[in-house]
């Protein structure tokens, strides 16, 4: 980099961040497809193996293009070091796995990603580690759920599917208090959007499938932080094997570069239909950040640059209207993932929710009724034409 990273803005650092050239000098970034790298002889490969020499080893835990993608991204959190790993979940996993041990405890906020909600509550529990899930938006409640034996705060911000916004300087100080760790999981708002540790957490995760690519075209995870606990990471993805492929990093590396120009008109998009759908006399509720009538408004605008891309929406007439809507969706793709330039439709409770129980859906307040866009960047008319179709029907 031709100059300290602190000189350039966050538009420039997408595109410039992080770069390392060969050789070649050549101007994009180069995909490094090998599964091995060649030393110049045993001593350096002994070095190399047990850390006393930086340096490509095997691309399960070292490759060129991983270290470009997670150096961009890095700077992008204002993190001191980033891991990259083979998806969000796997992130959420090896953190966990990283910090935690048998006999431990994690206070969880209820409205988190069905998957995440799994993850802590049937496969962490068979070794050993237990999870409280906290309802409400009060740092208070997070505060009192605190055991001795409390390892990590865990929230997402704005939560999946709901929006739901958590004050992370404030959870932060309850955290730290404690004697806890506080991560993040950024997915929705992308450092675009938000910086978590510059309101204090410790950790930000990221489903870098989303928004970081956000093409729809790949897998892939992040965790950004100080080094004295992404270092841990590292540590359990070198052994465990949860690696992010080479061109997946690639990819990624590629989409930052028009992060901030797409999560830009994004939001602004996702703005313009909600202020649409509130006035359909179909929809029960919006929830969505950017509008005055959300719960946390306030506190949406303090810490994040916009309300974000991810529009939620509560149809009356249970799941029989919810799914009428989206079965009469011509331009809105079916299907879950989000953070895609398509726009994207799905029904939480039959799909990223459905295989949590009814009762853990209840509690998160996933109801029957309830639809998820992920606006993309089509025009927001062409958007409501095409949902309106399902709200008549």
């Amino acid at each position: 980099m031709p100059m300290p990273a602190n000189d350039w803005s966050l538009e420039t650092l997408a595109v410039r961040a992080g770069q390392m050239r060969s050789q070649f000098n050549e101007h994009s970034e180069a995909l490094y497809l090998t599964s091995s790298f060649v030393f110049h002889n045993a001593a350096q490969a002994a070095a190399r193996f047990s850390g006393a020499e930086e340096g490509m080893v095997y691309a399960r835990f070292t490759n060129p293009t991983v270290t470009m993608m997670q150096s961009r991204l890095a700077v992008l959190e204002e993190a001191e070091a980033c891991v990259a790993t083979a998806s969000g979940m796997a992130a959420i996993m090896s953190t966990v796995m990283a910090l935690m041990k048998s006999g431990e405890h994690i206070v969880s906020s209820r409205s988190i990603f069905g998957a995440t909600q799994q993850l802590f509550g049937t496969i962490l529990a068979r070794f050993g580690i237990e999870t409280t899930y906290i309802d409400s938006t009060d740092s208070a409640a997070f505060a009192a759920a605190l055991r001795p034996n409390t390892r990590l705060l865990f929230i997402e911000t704005p939560s999946n599917p709901l929006t739901e916004v958590l004050d992370i300087a404030a959870l932060a100080a309850v955290a730290h208090t404690g004697g806890v760790l506080l991560v993040v999981d950024n997915c929705f708002c992308s450092p675009a959007l938000q910086q978590p540790l510059k309101l204090g957490a410790d950790l930000v995760i990221h489903s870098a499938t989303k928004y970081l690519d956000g093409q729809g075209r790949v897998l892939g995870g992040a965790v950004c932080g100080p080094k004295t606990l992404t270092d841990e990471v590292f540590k359990f993805l070198r052994t465990a094997g949860p690696a992010i492929s080479p061109f997946n990093a690639w990819i990624i590396l590629k989409g930052m570069e028009t992060l901030l120009l797409r999560m830009k008109q994004q939001s602004a998009n996702a703005l313009e239909l909600a202020q649409w759908l509130e006035q359909q006399p179909q929809v029960a509720r919006v929830y969505y950040p950017g509008l005055s009538s959300h719960p946390q408004h306030a506190l949406a605008m303090k810490q994040q640059s916009s309300g974000g891309a991810i529009v939620a929406f509560e149809v009356k007439g249970e799941r029989e209207a919810a799914w009428r809507v989206v079965d009469n969706c011509r331009l809105l793709s079916i299907t879950a993932n989000l953070g895609d330039t398509k726009t994207t439709i799905t029904h939480p409770a039959s799909t990223t929710h459905g295989r949590i129980s009814p009762e853990a859906r209840a509690a998160s307040g996933i109801k029957e009724g309830l639809l998820r866009i992920a606006v993309g960047l089509e025009s927001p008319r062409d958007l409501e034409m095409d949902i309106e179709r399902g709200l008549k029907a």
